[in-house]
Parts: C-alpha cells; structure tokens; sequence
C-alpha cells in the first residue's frame, strides 16, 4: 500500500490535534518521557543491532557516534521533554488585536503548521526530539529516519506512538516511514505535508530540496567559522576553539575553519595550534601559517569544508572587516564566532556576518534548541523566512487571522456608511 494512503489519516488527525488541550498534550509527553525510561534496555539492545551492523558496513566514526543511543541520550532527550512540558503553549497566542470597528475586531493567533514530514539521517535520538516538539506545537508527523539505525527507530517510534495514544492523542498523529522507496513517495505529497525538515549530509539535504515542490526548512551544510581577533584573551580562546572543536566534533556545529588576525599570528598561533594538537585536532593551514608554527598539512584551497572529524582549517585575515567578508563568503550562515575582548569589534562582527547564530567570546556548540531552552530542536534553519536558527516550539507554529463580526459588510465602508477605527486593542 502506497504511503499516500496513510499520509492521508495523518492529514485527518492534524485537524483533530490542533484542537487537542495543552494539559493532554503535556500529559501524552510525560507518558512518552516515562515510556523511554521503563524500556531503556530494550531500546539499548536494538541500538547495538544498529551499531553492529554498522561495523559490519565500514560505516566512518563520525556517523558511528551520530547513531549511537546510549544513557547519556537517553537522559538528553528525557530532559528535553520535560523542558518541553515546562515551556508555555505555543498554540492559541494572540499576537495582533485590532479594533477595525466598534463590532468588528481582528486577531492574529499562532496555530499548528499541520503535517511536518522530517526526513533524517543516523541520529535516534532526533527521532525523539522531533516527534516530542511536533506533538507539543500540535503538528502531526511523519518520520523517516535513516536505515543505519533501522532497529532502534522502531522500537523508539512504537513506545512513542503507543504512549501518545494511549494518553489521549489522536489515532495516526504520528506515521513512521520504514522504506527507502517513501521517501520519494513522501516528496510527492504536496497538499497533505504542509512542511519538510531534512536533517543529514550536505548531499542528503540538497536532493530533499531539489526533488520536491513542499517547503522545505533546513540546511545542507555546517561550515562553522571562530575569528580570533588581535584583541583576544588568548586563554579563552585556546578553551572556546578546542572546545568547538573536539567536544562534538560529528555535530553541524562543530567550528571548520578558524580564521586568524594577522597582526597578532604570531602571538596566537603556536598556542592555539599546539592546544588543538593536544586534543588530537589534524591541523590544515595555508603556507603563511605553516611559515609561523608546524602543522599537519599545507592547503591553498577548498577551505570551505565540512570535516564532521578531528580536523580544521587555518587561515589569516587582516582585521574584523576581511573575517566578515569572508565567512558571508565562504561559510554556510550557520554558527560564526569572534573571540576578542573589544566590544566594538564584537558588535560589528555580529552585526555584520550573516548567519543564523553569532557568537561574542564562547563555542559554536552552543547552537541547539536543548541549550537554548527550547527543550529540543528539530533542527537548524540558515534560511530567512519563517524560522532561523535552532528550531524549536515558535518554528513550528504559524498563524492565523480571526475577524469577529456582527453582520458587518464590505459594502458600507466602501460607500462611507460605516468607517474604519484601526484601533490596537
């Protein structure tokens, strides 16, 4: 059977889930946190079928680590829940009231998108932040995670579902896509998925976005940048680009380039290389760098790169202008970072780079919902319109305008009988 079919029921439950109280919406979450927790060794076990077979098929570190669900994730994601239950309802916020008349009066109220289709590649625990945020916005989901860890979605998804369900959700307010085949099955559902999250590999992402006609929100790479500026603490920036480095270096927002001022490198350099190296960092850098201290490899180019490993690039730039230009150039308007203690030169750097996440003096790793306090995120959108950033509850909501009348008709304003108030309310 086709997965239209079932998209179909889920497009049917969306209505009935937008109108579903935050108390059973709460409810249905902590039943769901609860679940995971009583069935953890039975999540654990099916995780290492995933990893098992993951070894069998030469899959690289980086993904290894992606696709691991062990306690640590455990707890992360059981804390995203119940931050999520602890957050306001995004549903049903009056954002605009206006008076139009004495009897006529309009609202702008936030509602559910409706169906979120989320396509992802090798993280389980995705799987549970996504599914958690949609059913606390009110949206309905269909979830298609990536057949690396095929054993440990199902059996996330069923605890999930049957939790939800049981604590009063509506019946197919979530569908799980197990096929590769639905997934271009599920690109092809214009007018019953509302909106697309792709999360996964720069190549993934661009095919979702290239062979469907469903909004797609996302994006495709991670090329993270940290400037450290000739007004730098150079212990803080030893600390801040080791840590954006190494603390997870498999994650979008992991830093790839470091950039350099020129006129302290010489001051800066040999401690921030030599604290990379420590931490097991392979430092690529351009010939000017390498004439200053030792490193791994000499490149000229291709600096633009997204290792997801324990790899950088190093370059030198002249002053906070030339960083700017060059990561609005070369970067992917995800997560940039200056390390300086002159305030001046921080504002214009964050004023000026055109990225979703700008950080003054700390790690790119800040960039997710979890450490932003939105209890999870379904991902992070370089785009401009709608959300940007990590995205959680607000992005997942849209809005509709609501007029209350009394019999009101164009007809008299338009022939002067009645006029306009415009009046805020």
């Amino acid at each position: 059977m086709s997965i239209k079919s079932d998209i179909l029921k889920v497009k049917a439950a969306a209505t009935v889930l937008s109108t579903v109280s935050c108390e059973i919406r709460n409810a249905a979450l902590e039943s769901v946190a609860k679940a995971l927790e009583e069935n953890k060794e039975e999540i654990f076990k099916q995780n290492a079928k995933d990893l098992e077979n993951a070894e069998k098929l030469g899959i690289g570190e980086a993904v290894k680590k992606r696709l691991s669900f062990n306690e640590d994730k455990l707890k992360s994601v059981t804390d995203g829940i119940y931050q999520l239950i602890n957050l306001e309802d995004p549903i049903g916020k009056i954002t605009l009231s206006r008076e139009l008349d004495s009897d006529l009066k309009l609202y702008r109220v936030t509602c559910p998108i409706g169906v979120i289709g989320v396509i992802f590649e090798a993280r389980p625990d995705a799987l549970v932040q996504i599914a958690t945020l949609c059913l606390k916005s009110g949206n309905c989901a269909v979830l298609k995670g990536g057949k690396e860890t095929a054993c440990t979605n199902k059996i996330l998804f069923d605890i999930i579902y049957n939790a939800a369900i049981s604590s009063g959700l509506p019946e197919h307010c979530l569908l799980q896509a197990s096929t590769h085949s639905e997934i271009d099955e599920l690109l092809d559902c214009g007018g019953y998925v509302d909106l697309l999250i792709p999360r996964g590999s720069n190549g993934f992402v661009k095919y979702i976005m290239e062979n469907t006609q469903i909004p797609v929100m996302g994006h495709s790479d991670g090329i993270c940048h940290i400037y450290v500026d000739k007004e730098a603490d150079l212990k803080k920036a030893c600390s801040i680009v080791t840590d954006a480095k190494i603390q997870y270096c498999a994650a979008c927002n992991a830093v790839e380039t470091l950039l350099v001022n020129r006129q302290e490198a010489h001051k800066l350099l040999p401690e921030l290389i030599s604290a990379l190296k420590k931490a097991g960092v392979t430092v690529n850098a351009t010939r000017e760098v390498a004439d200053i201290c030792q490193v791994d490899e000499v490149v000229e180019d291709g600096f633009n790169k997204e290792y997801l490993d324990l790899a950088i690039t190093v370059k030198l730039t002249d002053n906070v202008k030339t960083a700017i230009e060059y990561i609005n150039k070369n970067g992917s308007h995800h997560t940039d970072a200056i390390i300086t203690e002159n305030i001046e030169t921080a504002e214009e750097f964050l004023n000026g780079v055109d990225s979703a996440d700008v950080y003054f003096n700390c790690s790119t790793r800040f960039s997710d919902g979890f450490r932003y306090g939105f209890g999870a995120e379904v991902g992070i959108s370089t785009g401009k319109l709608h959300a940007r950033g990590p995205v959680g509850l607000e992005g997942l909501v849209t809005y509709k305008y609501k007029i209350y009348g009394n019999g009101n008709i164009v007809g008299d304003y338009a022939k002067g009988i009645k006029k306009f108030n415009f009046k805020d309310i």
